[in-house]
């Protein structure tokens, strides 16, 4: 289960870290990416869409990509937001695969973000 304090949840924060932060996209999602403060905890949101199937199928690969989040807020603690968006062959896909592809997700967007500046950083003196 992933905690309350670890989940995006307004609207304001998934459009912050869709529009401004990093991309990487695999078969079964597409994972967005922001640097928040090294003092703010990591936290994850999911975009499952109707594309993936009807409600039951929806709720399955929503369980499965959470259950992966949680283990990755496990070892980035703080400091990321991230979006999850589930594609289509999100819903065929089996367990492994979609393992695989979260991972790999998450690691390039690692990358990515690892040169950027957490915000309250920019410009000016400390």
């Amino acid at each position: 289960m992933l905690p309350m304090i670890n989940r995006v949840r307004t609207a304001t924060d998934f459009a912050r870290t869709v529009r401004s932060g990093a991309r990487s996209g695999r078969r079964n999602v597409v994972l967005y990416g922001a640097r928040t403060e090294e003092s703010a905890p990591s936290r994850v949101g999911f975009i499952v869409g109707k594309n993936v199937g009807n409600a039951v199928t929806r709720n399955l690969v929503k369980r499965r990509l959470r259950h992966l989040a949680a283990e990755w807020v496990g070892t980035h603690p703080s400091g990321y937001d991230v979006v999850v968006r589930a594609l289509p062959a999100a819903a065929e896909s089996d367990w492994p695969t979609l393992t695989k592809d979260f991972g790999n997700g998450v690691s390039t967007l690692a990358r990515k973000l690892k040169d950027a500046e957490p915000p309250g950083r920019r410009g000016g003196v400390s």
